[in-house]
């Protein structure tokens, strides 16, 4: 475990004694979308973001090479005692106008709007102040439009993409002094970009200048329908592909959670001609359609149930550029080259060749160019394993195809009702794992397992089979089975689909092994703003594979010095942990790369894993999802505040005895004024775990912590963690004094392993012992 860094008595001593208690707690600067969300290679493209708690902003940051942003400006909304001061204004000038009606002076409507602004300015009004003025009493009169606080700031910032930059999606984020915010996605195209004109509800845009291939950026609010016009020639296959599930993957405050757009195609005549609201499982729609003649069209855009404001944002690629609707097979060997099928529209060829010569197990991109245009890309899963073709008729057990295990078969279900049924050779006690891979490498089949013996009898079967590192699959659809053979024989599997649903895009990879017990790791939040000289808790989740339960140390990779990990062992069978993260004064402000490995011993050889950064995002109040990102944050920010950095005694993991009271004690500084105004509080802590007592003493401090057996059982394990307060005096309003919590912790105090275990028996006292050793002994006469 990293060594959590301790500083001088008089320096943090120094710092706690004089530092004055918060107005408020500090915000954590957020952001909510940006607009519009990409921009072309070779283009500077001015965008919007909007957000809270974005005072001070000073940088704008975008992952990878080849695209820079510029901060412009920060417009806040008016604060309520900026409004109804504008307000009073406006009111004045109003009676003065009416004075001036009154007096007999007669002017036309536009010379009393120019009167009215006139007077307005000598009052102080400036004309942006009455812009927005008007434009938020414009607002509160809609019924439809709700107040937004997330999203009522906005940096304006200038993105410029380089010619050579990378396509696809990079991440954003804007720097305060407050730390960074969470990332938003910006894409980079390579067609023209186009941003919507309103009004374009009740008639088309007034027709796309660019011609097709373009990229249509626009923003959906209450009630909102975008249109857009264009021309086109007979026999175009057009493709419209929609991000906005994508840009904005999770709306904790939104039904279902995201953007539900749907697009409509229609003609001159306003004919339908084609129509999308999602493509396959993903929400975003996707349309394909030969165009009829040569003539303008109109492309339409809404919420599916009318729903909006400025977050709703999208992107349209719109034109005869190549997408990619599916591979075969889904996969292929390891440092090997792979042929596969490609299915979708505007292909240059019918198959590509994946080479992954030096690529070892994982997911590659597949892509195919057409001319300038580069398609959309699809993941093709790479493994050691031998692999074969599914071969048909392999429909029922009569006809099951042979397989030697291990092996990973490529298969699709083609036909509604269809199984593919494989027959394998298994003794007594072989343990087995059956595992399909398909709605997470892009295929739209639910799939559904079971396992048979000879005789017919099912012994296992599995419809989904969640996969916390999948956080952008809503439906859990892919199948496993892990089970111990009962006797020598043949066995069947039987793979199919749920739903009944059929085609060539329905396509599989079904692996057949003895377990591989293996793990990977995710760590939360991909954004982590830390006070220098505080510790924060973060949260590893363990992604155990076949089996895998074994201990899984956890260490700090790549991070420069001032960082330390604290409670940095995952116990066996445990898949959850929160530790800490804290931050020396001295440590760099960053902002500086979340790097966290794992480390265990798998079958005699220790293998180390690198944790990948997620966001804990929410859908439809309710579901929760860990969506990866490409590079997760620390930023150390705001003033120095530091808890007094005590040192526990006594061996980790701590034993905590079931139904009894357990003592943790801190050595730390003589410092009695900062310990007598310390108080400690149990974060998150398990069931039946609490503190009952906090004694301080000159030395330090002890917690007596409880231990409730009932609910806290022998073999829990974990880490806890301490938040610490600060208390200052003060007094009731009939003048007794009490003490008062500042708001808002302190930090925390580096994570304690800990064990629940069975109470010993208490040692016998010495008349007990005397009195069993009586009854031990002969008798005597």
């Amino acid at each position: 475990m990293d060594k959590v860094p301790r500083w001088p008595a008089a320096l943090w001593a120094a710092a706690i004694l004089a530092a004055a208690p918060p107005a408020r707690a500090q915000r954590a600067p957020d952001t909510g979308y940006v607009f519009p969300a990409g921009g072309r290679q070779g283009s500077v493209v001015e965008v919007a973001i909007g957000g809270q708690y974005l005072d001070g902003v000073t940088e704008v940051l975008v992952s990878g090479e080849g695209v820079r942003a510029a901060l412009v400006k920060l417009a806040k909304p008016m604060s309520p005692k900026q409004i109804n001061e504008v307000r009073q204004k406006l009111q004045e000038a109003r009676k003065r106008i009416q004075a001036a009606r009154a007096g007999g002076k007669r002017l036309s409507a536009a010379e009393e709007a120019q009167a009215f602004r006139k007077i307005a300015q000598e009052l102080g009004v400036t004309a942006e102040a009455l812009k927005e003025f008007m434009e938020l009493r414009r607002k509160l009169a809609d019924p439809k439009r709700q107040p937004n606080p997330q999203i009522a700031e906005t940096v304006i910032a200038k993105v410029t993409v380089a010619p050579d930059a990378e396509g696809g999606q990079r991440e954003l984020r804007l720097k305060t002094p407050s730390g960074l915010t969470k990332p938003l996605y910006f894409q980079v195209g390579q067609c023209p970009e186009y941003s919507e004109k309103e009004p374009n509800d009740l008639a088309p845009d007034g027709g796309i200048p660019e011609s097709l291939p373009v990229t249509l950026n626009g923003q959906i609010l209450p009630g909102d329908v975008d249109r857009f016009r264009f021309k086109a020639p007979k026999g175009t296959r057009l493709v419209a592909a929609v991000s906005a599930q994508r840009l904005m993957p999770y709306l904790a405050d939104a039904v279902p959670g995201w953007f539900q757009a749907t697009l409509t195609l229609f003609d001159a005549e306003g004919n339908e001609l084609a129509f999308a609201d999602d493509f396959r499982f993903h929400p975003d729609p996707v349309m394909y359609c030969e165009l009829p003649r040569d003539g303008e069209y109109v492309l339409e855009i809404k919420d599916a149930i009318y729903r909006g404001r400025e977050d709703f944002v999208y992107r349209i690629t719109l034109g005869e550029v190549p997408f990619v609707t599916g591979v075969f097979p889904l996969g292929g060997r390891a440092g090997g080259k792979t042929t596969v099928a490609l299915q979708g529209w505007n292909l240059p060829a019918d198959s590509l060749t994946v080479d992954a010569a030096g690529k070892g197990p994982g997911v590659l991109p597949v892509f195919v160019r057409k001319g300038d245009h580069v398609s959309n890309r699809l993941p093709f899963a790479l493994d050691t394993l031998p692999e074969c073709l599914a071969a048909e008729p392999n429909d029922d057990r009569s006809a099951a195809q042979p397989v030697k295990l291990p092996v990973i078969v490529n298969g699709r279900i083609e036909r509604p009702g269809d199984w593919d049924v494989f027959r394998f050779a298994g003794r007594a006690g072989d343990e087995i794992v059956a595992e399909v891979q398909a709605r997470r490498l892009e295929s739209p089949l639910d799939s559904l397992l079971k396992l048979t013996d000879a005789a017919g009898k099912q012994l296992a079967a599995n419809d989904d089979h969640e996969d916390k590192g999948a956080g952008l699959t809503t439906h859990q659809a892919d199948s496993r089975l892990i089970l111990r053979l009962p006797a020598d024989g043949t066995y069947f599997l039987h793979l199919g689909d749920t739903q009944h649903k059929a085609g060539p895009a329905y396509a599989y990879r079904l692996r057949i092994s003895t377990p591989r017990p293996d793990f990977s790791l995710l760590v939360a939040p991909a954004t982590l703003n830390v006070r220098p000289g505080l510790t924060v808790p973060i949260t590893v989740y363990a992604l155990r594979k076949d089996g895998f339960s074994g201990r899984i140390a956890l260490r700090l990779k790549d991070m420069p010095p001032g960082f330390a990990l604290g409670g940095g062992s995952m116990p066996a069978g445990v898949d959850t942990l929160r530790v800490t993260l804290t931050v020396a004064p001295t440590a760099p402000e960053g902002p500086v790369s979340l790097g966290l490995a794992g480390h265990a011993v798998i079958a005699g050889r220790e293998v180390a894993r690198t944790a990948v950064a997620v966001e804990d995002m929410m859908q439809a109040f309710l579901y929760r999802h860990l969506v990866p990102v490409t590079d997760g944050k620390v930023a150390v920010a705001g003033p120095r505040r530091w808890v007094p950095p005590l040192k526990l005694l006594g061996e980790e993991p701590v034993k905590l005895p079931a139904g009894a009271a357990a003592r943790l004690r801190w050595s730390g500084p003589r410092v009695a004024r900062v310990l007598d105004r310390l108080e400690l509080e149990l974060d998150n802590p398990p069931d039946g775990i609490a503190i009952q007592d906090v004694s301080r003493g000159p030395r330090g401090l002890d917690v007596l912590l409880s231990v409730d057996g009932a609910k806290a059982k022998p073999g829990l394990r974990g880490n806890l963690i301490l938040n610490a307060f600060m208390l200052g005096p003060t007094t009731t309003k009939d003048g007794k004094p009490v003490a008062r919590r500042w708001r808002g912790p302190l930090g925390a105090l580096p994570a304690v392993s800990f064990e629940v275990v069975a109470p010993s028996a208490p040692t016998p006292s010495a008349p007990d012992r005397r009195r069993a050793a009586r009854k031990e002994s002969p008798s005597r006469r």
